[in-house]
């Protein structure tokens, strides 16, 4: 899986907000395994805005979340994410009788 991040609107490095991002777009594999690239996007504006986007086969799921923070942000979009996954994983994958 490939991921990209990208930081909107700063100023300077952010090695951590990038490992954190990179470590939780990994672990969106657990949930579907089909999962071709995943891209954060950090963008510095009034709220602290994060969006995932994943491409996964046929399909893209976004996900984008405004807090006052970072992290916090990140972490909603990780849980939404998740469940879009789930979700997408029980549709694409049921057996039809």
């Amino acid at each position: 899986m490939q991921t990209k991040i990208t930081f909107r609107h700063f100023r300077g490095q952010h090695p951590e907000l990038h490992d954190i991002a990179i470590e939780m777009a990994e672990n969106l594999e657990k949930y579907y395994d089909g999962i071709i690239s995943a891209n954060v996007d950090f963008v510095n504006e009034t709220d602290k805005t994060v969006q995932f986007t994943v491409h996964v086969q046929g399909n893209t799921l976004v996900v984008k979340e405004k807090s006052d923070d970072f992290k916090k942000s990140l972490n909603l979009a990780e849980d939404k994410m998740i469940r879009q996954l789930r979700k997408y994983k029980t549709k694409h994958t049921s057996v039809k009788v």
